[in-house]
């Protein structure tokens, strides 16, 4: 047994015994986050038809199952969109690429005429190589220079554009972001895996609309792999694919994502009493109180975990190799 030469150290002994003992008794998994989460959602009918009059009551939010109390809620939001439209360029899109640059024109020109001035649009285009060919702009005409400039070359960097269209140019911006793709659904070149690129695209809190592109309407010859990577990547991100072929189904696709963003719920909340794990991805769950309706919405986020060192980054480990890429 330990003597101890003078009362004071004894009290020091016993306070020190009494705080350990409270610390193992704390429950380790449960963590208190001061971050807004913010969920760009939207509510359709089981016709698909988009449902706009929803009250901040009518939703809840779970992060890994505990219920959150909604802090931020604004219906047909007016805070400012950010458009990452990537472009598709590789071997195999070069005989439609005319048509599918036409419609985007018409979706942009669509987008920016009708929305919030403060609503800007960036251009991406992917081949073997990422290409930013316009920054954010709410300048029409200076976008529909860009596009007209666009060319057809080999390979397809997909996710790696993405990836770099997510960190380098969404990640850092406020207020409503989305990701628009056109693109066949190939990746023949890409450093990153479709996994990497969602998880860019979660870290920048953006909203993915695959638009792929169809002149082969047979499975037969069709890139089905393709399409179902970047199906779950859409849905993953609150947003949703499109399979238009060439003409007035394309331009009503672009039609579509235009009716979705501008009819979406903007929620937030700051995360309290959330089971943490091993892993720093928070699956989140959003739901109405009305059984007919379906919600789209981000599937998680990414937050605390159980040990997580600041120095990593992104929880991946090494920082990543540079991506091929380059800027108009």
């Amino acid at each position: 047994m330990a003597m101890f030469r003078r009362p004071t150290e004894f009290a020091v002994a016993l306070i020190a015994a009494a705080v350990s003992v409270l610390l193992a008794q704390q429950p380790p998994l449960i963590r208190v986050d001061v971050r807004l989460v913010h969920i760009l959602a939207v509510v359709k009918n089981k016709t698909g038809q988009l449902i706009g009059g929803l009250h901040k009551e009518d939703f809840e939010i779970y992060d890994n199952g505990a219920k959150q109390q909604v802090a931020v809620f604004e219906r047909q939001t007016d805070q400012p969109l950010s458009v990452a439209l990537l472009i598709d360029v590789s071997g195999s899109t070069a005989i439609d690429l005319k048509f599918e640059i036409d419609s985007a024109s018409r979706f942009l020109q669509a987008l920016l005429k009708e929305g919030n001035p403060r609503d800007q649009v960036a251009v991406y285009t992917f081949d073997d190589q990422v290409t930013l060919e316009q920054n954010f702009t709410h300048n029409f005409a200076l976008l529909q220079d860009k596009l007209k400039r666009i060319h057809g070359s080999a390979g397809t960097s997909l996710y790696d554009a993405i990836y770099l269209a997510a960190r380098e140019g969404l990640e850092m911006r406020s207020g409503r972001k989305a990701m628009v793709i056109v693109s066949d659904g190939g990746n023949t070149t890409s450093s990153k895996d479709s996994h990497q690129a969602l998880a860019a695209a979660q870290m920048a809190d953006a909203v993915i609309y695959p638009v792929v592109v169809m002149p082969i309407t047979s499975d037969a010859g069709r890139n089905i792999g393709g399409e179902n990577a970047l199906t779950f990547i859409a849905q993953s991100t609150g947003g949703r694919p499109f399979f238009p072929s060439l003409g007035a189904s394309l331009d009503r696709s672009f039609a579509d994502i235009i009716s979705e963003l501008r009819t979406e719920y903007l929620l937030g909340f700051y995360p309290h009493d959330v089971p943490l794990g091993k892993d720093r991805f928070h699956k989140l769950t959003v739901r109405v109180n009305q059984p007919d309706l379906q919600v789209s919405a981000r599937s998680g986020y990414y937050g605390e975990a159980e040990s997580f060192s600041a120095s990593s980054q992104d929880g991946e480990g090494p920082a990543d190799p540079p991506l091929a890429r380059k800027k108009r």
